[in-house]
């Protein structure tokens, strides 16, 4: 098939350009940075410059797409949420959606699928049973943030294509993300729970983060929003309390929820509050989870075997 992939640069980006790659597929990875001639190794990826705002030349590679994703959008973990970065952050995430939409609605030759990336955020701070894709919005500025984004993407629908919305969870990878982040102040004997620890903390491993995309593209009965997380349910407690014991490092350190609002203001509900989110749609359809618990997805990012380094 071929694949474009706007913000092939970025974590989950670069993991999943490579992963399709080795599928056999031919990416055209859309990039606001600089792209030097002939600069690419690999002969079925491209990359090509967009500015993430507007429909150009890079239209003619979705014309020729069977399959578009984007996960363009500025990082909600850069800065502090002031009312201008909040603004930065919607229009990162819209103006990029539309003009896709709008490509695709211009192209003469429509992709048959349209993945957007989204969060699990969505849903708002949720304390108790179970988040599945049927859960409604929340009313805070990230779950605004996640639903205006959707509302963007769901607009493909009236070119006929079909729409995949990815509500991920956290993306384990200790190159990046949060995991990165928890991981230095274990190493140092200081780690343990943010908050009071009992937020739940959806998460998913790299690897199944990535292959979930690509099933997502395959099969076509997938449609609408999917959540992107593991079906083991953990509370922050228990997901410092298993961090610490693959790391064989104590976990009694918390960081009192004052402290983390005084530091982020309210950029500090990202960690201080979560939702039981669970996979229904990719259980039902049947997807198989290479790493489907939180002890065994650690052991395998922190202490990989010697094939996998």
């Amino acid at each position: 098939m071929k694949i474009v992939v706007a913000g092939a640069s970025g974590l989950i980006g670069r993991r999943l350009t490579s992963a399709l790659l080795q599928k056999g597929h031919t990416v055209t990875g859309l990039t606001t940075g600089r792209v030097a001639p002939n600069g690419e190794r690999e002969p079925s990826f491209k990359r090509v410059h967009w500015d993430g705002r507007t429909v150009a030349d890079w239209m003619s590679h979705v014309e020729n797409a069977d399959a578009v994703i984007n996960l363009s959008g500025q990082s909600l973990a850069s800065g502090r949420w002031t009312e201008a970065r909040k603004k930065d952050l919607i229009a990162s995430r819209l103006a990029s959606t539309e003009a896709i939409v709008e490509a695709i609605r211009l192209t003469a030759r429509r992709p048959a699928v349209f993945l957007n990336a989204s969060a699990v955020g969505y849903y708002g701070p949720v304390a108790t049973g179970e988040v599945g894709e049927e859960y409604p919005p929340g009313t805070d500025f990230l779950a605004s943030l996640c639903s205006e984004w959707e509302k963007e993407a769901a607009a493909a629908a009236a070119s006929g294509v079909r729409i995949v919305t990815l509500r991920s969870g956290v993306v384990l990878d200790p190159e990046g993300g949060a995991l990165r982040r928890l991981v230095l102040p274990f190493k140092l004997f200081i780690g343990g729970p943010l908050g009071n620890g009992a937020q739940w903390l959806p998460w998913i491993h790299r690897e199944d983060q990535v292959s979930a995309i690509m099933y997502a593209i395959e099969k076509p009965e997938i449609s609408g929003p999917i959540n992107l997380v593991a079906p083991d349910l953990v509370t922050m407690a228990k997901f410092s309390r298993t961090l610490g014991r693959v790391l064989h490092r104590p976990s009694f350190v918390t960081v009192p929820a004052f402290v983390l609002r005084a530091l982020l203001g309210e950029m500090s509900m990202v960690v201080l509050t979560g939702q039981p989110a669970v996979p229904r749609k990719l259980l039902q359809a049947g997807f198989r989870f290479s790493h489907p618990t939180l002890p065994e997805a650690l052991s395998n990012l922190l202490h990989p075997p010697s094939s996998a380094r």
